[in-house]
Order: structure tokens, then C-alpha cells, then sequence
């Protein structure tokens, strides 16, 4: 199936990373999903019912990002993907891509992210 559902950007305050400066201090995560599915049923009925809304899948996000503090960036993109698939089991194919680009590491960096694929 080639259609798609895009969301770029979801930003949440969170908690996450191994050093303890991460767990006080905190920043800001940005996520992308890629979803694919069909969603020719929407195409023709024009009702949020036969699609996913995407205002309950930001929402999801970042209940995630403020959630449950975890160490990786790995961990809170499998949590979100894990998540998303099993409240929407019509989804062939799921995306996810945590950035972090406040990462602490030595050299300076635009951006570090994740991405894993369900």
C-alpha cells in the first residue's frame, strides 16, 4: 500500500538520556512518524472514522516524550511505534524518528536522531 500519513516535528519536554544532568535538567524531543495504510475508504467517505486522527496520534507523542523517563532514544522510538501499532492494527507499515539535538556529546552536532521501523 503506498498511501501515507506524514507528521514531522512533534516536540515534547522530556527527561531522557543516560546522564543524570539529562534526568534533572531535561529538553526538547522532536518526532517524526511515516505511517502507511489504505486509505482509500477516507479518500472517498471524507470521514475522520476510515483514517487516524492525527490530533490522538501528536497527543500520543507526546504523552510519550513527558513520560516515563527512559536512558535511549532507541527505547522511547520503540515505546512510541509499539504504542501506535497496537491502538491501529490497520497500519501496514510504521516509522518513527526521535531527534535529540541537545544530545551531549564532545563535537557540535545539528542533530542526532533514532529511527525504527514496525
Amino acid at each position: 500500500m503506498s498511501d501515507r500519513i506524514s507528521l514531522r516535528g512533534i516536540k515534547g519536554f522530556g527527561y531522557h538520556g543516560v546522564f543524570e544532568h539529562e534526568a534533572k535538567n531535561g529538553q526538547d524531543f522532536f518526532v517524526d512518524l511515516e505511517i502507511t495504510l489504505d486509505l482509500s475508504k477516507a479518500s472517498r467517505t471524507d470521514e475522520l472514522a476510515d483514517t487516524i486522527d492525527y490530533g490522538a496520534l501528536t497527543d500520543l507523542v507526546v504523552e510519550e516524550i513527558t513520560g516515563e523517563r527512559v536512558q535511549l532514544i532507541e527505547r522511547l522510538a520503540g515505546r512510541i511505534g509499539d504504542r501506535i501499532k497496537a491502538q491501529h492494527p490497520e497500519i501496514d507499515w510504521i516509522e518513527v524518528t526521535v531527534h535529540k539535538p541537545k544530545a551531549p556529546v564532545s563535537s557540535e552536532v545539528a542533530d542526532i536522531s533514532v529511527t525504527i521501523t514496525r
